[in-house]
């Protein structure tokens, strides 16, 4: 019964592991195991990357049926030394402003 749930949230389209457990009621460890099965066996893909809260493309974003899993973005060392820079410079900004 419970994967019979699951299969019917993912056919209404791609959600994400978190969605399926909130949709479908199971725990999120099960839809992890789930959907890596599904996966595995090629009953489902990953259609997309979502963010996380840290800003990261970590979350797969699944779809059911048979497709090509979607490339994770990477980003350049450049935008990373770039990025880490910028919150350098931010921090250095609000220490000047609190003393």
């Amino acid at each position: 019964m419970a994967l019979a749930m699951l299969v019917k949230a993912m056919i209404d389209g791609a959600m994400t592991c978190r969605e399926l457990a909130e949709h479908t009621g199971l725990h999120y460890l099960t839809v992890l195991h789930y959907t890596k099965a599904m996966h595995k066996a090629g009953a489902a893909h990953i259609a997309a990357w979502d963010h996380d809260s840290v800003g990261r493309c970590s979350i797969r974003v699944y779809r059911l049926g048979a497709g090509k899993d979607a490339k994770k973005p990477t980003r350049t060392r450049a935008q990373v030394c770039a990025d880490r820079r910028a919150r350098k410079r931010d921090a250095e900004l609000l220490n000047l402003v609190d003393a």
